[in-house]
């Protein structure tokens, strides 16, 4: 069995990580490059850094900020953000990403997922899918949340597999923020729609959340972000409890 794995998010936002609740709130939590290191340090399997607001206003992610955090780091990184293009991914990788992550350019350009994948291989090629229940029916979100589709999330993650995609981040809008646990429906789902890793997040509160995701939602990673800034929850004590609870983990 694969181990599972346990991802800090960097949401940045100006250069700095931010955290807000169901995409709206938005507050600063801290520098990147110092939580980034930080993370590493503590036995986090792998980094997410996605640049929140690149494609709502129209700009490239932030290469010389992912060059400083990957200097800072030992694990795998991922970024997203604003990316659109081949030539954006080899700038990102020369600045040391592991893996890209596309959300909103996939949906309005899905050829890209196999232009990235034919370049760089489905290894690299993380497709983000930030996810709405509304009326008891999961839909694709793009933008950062802003712009509702009528795409319904299983048949895109299916459709961006097909394509090329070697792993989903799937992020519920409804949990993002709460802490009141993670979307076990719609990313069991998905889990069971595609062959490839699907990584959970939005919920995270507890150290239980994680299990439950692993167990019911039949995730491979399970990504959070404001309990590792506020130290509510450490990596290190969250491991221990998942092996406790007999979830393989890497300590």
């Amino acid at each position: 069995m694969l181990a599972k794995r346990i991802i800090p998010c960097l949401d940045i936002k100006d250069g700095k990580t931010v955290k807000g609740i169901n995409f709206e709130n938005i507050t600063d939590v801290g520098d990147p490059v110092e939580l980034g290191a930080l993370y590493a340090k503590m036995g986090a399997d792998e980094l997410v850094f996605l640049d929140i607001t690149a494609t709502n206003e129209k700009r490239k992610t932030l290469s010389e900020l992912v060059t400083r955090i990957a200097k800072h780091i030992n694990i795998p990184f991922t970024v997203g953000g604003g990316i659109s293009s081949v030539e954006d991914v080899s700038v990102l990788l020369a600045c040391g990403a592991d893996k890209i992550s596309v959300n909103t350019s996939a949906v309005r350009n899905p050829q890209l997922i196999s232009d990235l994948a034919s370049q760089f291989g489905s290894q690299c090629v993380v497709l983000a899918i930030d996810t709405k229940c509304i009326d008891g029916e999961w839909y694709v979100f793009l933008n950062g949340g802003r712009i509702p589709t009528e795409i319904k999330t299983v048949d895109w993650a299916k459709q961006a597999v097909a394509l090329g995609a070697g792993e989903i981040l799937l992020t519920s809008m409804n949990n993002d923020g709460t802490k009141d646990g993670f979307a076990l429906d719609i990313t069991r789902a998905v889990s069971e729609a595609v062959n490839v890793p699907v990584i959970a997040s939005g919920g995270a509160g507890t150290m239980q959340h994680f299990v439950d995701v692993f167990a019911q939602g039949k995730a491979d990673a399970a990504l959070a972000a404001s309990i590792f800034h506020y130290k509510e929850i450490g990596i290190p004590e969250l491991k221990s409890f998942l092996k406790d609870k007999g979830v393989e983990v890497r300590i």
